[in-house]
C-alpha cells in the first residue's frame, strides 16, 4: 500500500482510545502497518512490542496482541504519525531520527527509549519541542 494510502488509513488514537482498543486486543496485521509507516524492520517492532522477532513471526494475521503489546503498538502508531507529520511526511527522515541518539534523550535513540511506556512519552515530546521550534 503506498505511503498516501496508510496516512490516510491509520490515525491517531486518543489516550482512552489506547486504553480501550489495548484492553481488546489489535490485530498481527496492524504491526506490518505500522512498521511500513517508515519502514521500521521486524526486529525493531519486536524490540518495541517485548517479544523475539521469532515470536512476533508465530503470530497469525488473523490473531491479536495481549494487552501490553497492543498498548505499544497503538503507541508507537501515534508516535510515527506524529514524528510524520512534523517531518513533512517524510519517512527516510524519520527513520533516521528513530534510530540516532538524541541529546534530550539522554543520549539514546528514540527506538531504545519505545521499550517502556515512560519513553513513548519522552519521544512524544521531542517530537512537540521540534513543532514548536524549541531546542530538541
Amino acid at each position: 500500500m503506498p505511503q498516501t494510502q496508510l496516512n490516510k488509513k491509520l490515525s491517531v488514537t486518543p489516550y482512552f482510545g489506547v486504553v480501550s482498543q489495548a484492553r481488546q486486543g489489535v490485530s498481527r496485521t496492524l504491526a506490518d502497518e505500522v512498521a511500513a509507516l517508515v519502514g521500521l524492520t521486524d526486529k525493531e517492532i519486536a524490540y518495541i512490542l517485548a517479544m523475539t522477532p521469532r515470536n512476533l513471526h508465530y503470530i497469525k494475521d488473523d490473531q491479536r496482541f495481549g494487552t501490553t503489546a497492543s498498548e505499544r503498538l497503538l503507541l508507537l502508531k501515534n508516535v510515527l504519525l506524529h514524528a510524520l507529520d512534523t517531518f513533512n511526511g517524510k519517512p527516510a527522515v524519520v527513520l533516521q531520527w528513530l534510530r540516532n541518539p538524541i541529546r534530550e534523550l539522554n543520549d539514546q535513540t528514540p527506538i531504545q527509549l519505545m521499550d517502556t511506556v515512560t519513553g513513548f512519552g519522552l519521544v512524544d515530546d521531542v517530537l512537540g519541542r521540534l513543532d514548536y521550534g524549541l531546542p530538541a
